[in-house]
């Protein structure tokens, strides 16, 4: 069975993290696309971020009803910041030897996989699906490889060209994933909930905007 593991602060989930989810599943042949909210993510401490019990019972209503689209508590309540490395290796224990595990993962977090914990390693340890935006090439997700993976610079010129395709490493494959540009960010989200519930519900599933407001979610923020 084809798994990917989809891991982020989900502050709150909103429709486009759902519609990469549905675009890498049809890609890919995912059966199951396990969502990890962080309880503590190594690179958003300075930021107050909503309470981890808020931000899964958001991703259990925008993923009720979605066919394969599974909340996870791997990350819950770790009392430690949740590296992806250490994540991944705990999720693997559940898999079965058949299954494939896909880290899927946007682009503007790629960018920085060189400054995660154990990043060779991590990326060692399953195929990565970036998914890209406008403007992205193969080459750019290369350049943010570890430099001990990245691949010489007569490569990176020919990967230029390509806005789609792979990049096989080593020990692992990775995949850009194109033409999923859906233009919302959750800090769009957390300004939104201050206003109207109509504008919300734009960029949210319903369910996780009657959410939002029902529990007075990033109000704080105004």
């Amino acid at each position: 069975m084809r798994i990917a593991f989809f891991g982020g602060t989900f502050d709150p989930v909103h429709l486009g993290h759902l519609a990469v989810a549905r675009a890498a599943a049809k890609k890919f042949g995912l059966k199951l696309i396990y969502f990890a909210p962080a309880d503590i993510p190594p690179h958003k401490q300075k930021r107050a971020l909503a309470g981890f019990a808020h931000r899964y019972a958001m991703l259990s209503l925008a993923t009720a009803g979605q066919p394969g689209f599974v909340p996870s508590l791997i990350d819950a309540y770790t009392g430690m910041p949740n590296y992806s490395f250490e994540s991944l290796v705990r999720l693997k224990k559940t898999l079965s030897r058949s299954d494939r595990l896909y880290f899927l993962i946007g682009v503007d977090a790629f960018k920085d996989i060189s400054t995660w914990y154990k990043p060779v390693e991590l990326l060692n340890e399953c195929d990565f699906i970036v998914a890209s935006r406008p403007g992205y090439s193969l080459a750019d997700a290369a350049r943010a490889l570890p430099e001990a993976l990245q691949p010489p610079a007569s490569e990176l010129e020919k990967l230029s060209q390509h806005r789609s395709g792979f990049i096989r490493l080593p020990r692992t494959t990775l995949h850009l994933l194109d033409r999923v540009n859906v233009p919302i960010s959750s800090t769009k989200v957390r300004t939104l909930a201050q206003g109207s519930i109509g504008r919300l519900r734009r960029f949210v599933p319903k369910a996780v905007a009657d959410y939002i407001k029902k529990e007075r979610l990033y109000i704080e923020n105004s």
